[in-house]
């Protein structure tokens, strides 16, 4: 043997490499780790980063300005608006189911969904009424 060292690097790293795949293996086998699976794709629209098309979910909250069939405006805390696209597959809630009829000028909402290139969003859920928000700042 001309070079321990080097024999000794190449089992450290075979080693090491088990260790981990063993590792992934058994976090695997808890199911800890994959947020989407426990939660289902609600949860991972919601919630995560970033939606599809590594589009940003964060709520728009504010007064509904105007609404008509396709789209509301929605007038945000710092005074700007934002306009919102109904999909196909928009959900609107209440405390109880609701649906798109339900919203009139003044109300509160909060908008889930997709920006779009021209700062837009697509809903893909609509909150309507007062929902609760976390203490920013506390």
């Amino acid at each position: 043997m001309k070079n321990p060292l080097l024999i000794t690097i190449i089992i450290a790293l075979v080693v090491g490499a088990g260790a981990f795949l063993g590792g992934v293996q058994y976090q695997k086998s808890r199911g800890v780790g994959n947020f989407a699976a426990q939660f289902g794709n609600t949860a991972n629209r919601r919630f995560g980063p970033n939606g599809p098309n590594g589009a940003s979910n964060r709520a728009v909250r504010g007064q509904v300005e105007s609404i008509d069939d396709k789209s509301l405006t929605v007038k945000l805390p710092d005074g700007s608006s934002k306009i919102v696209l109904f999909g196909t597959n928009t959900n609107f809630m209440e405390a109880t189911s609701a649906s798109q009829q339900n919203i009139k000028s003044g109300d509160e909402v909060s908008v889930f969904g997709t920006n779009n290139a021209d700062g837009s969003i697509t809903a893909q859920d609509v909150q309507i009424g007062q929902t609760m928000r976390p203490n920013v700042g506390q």
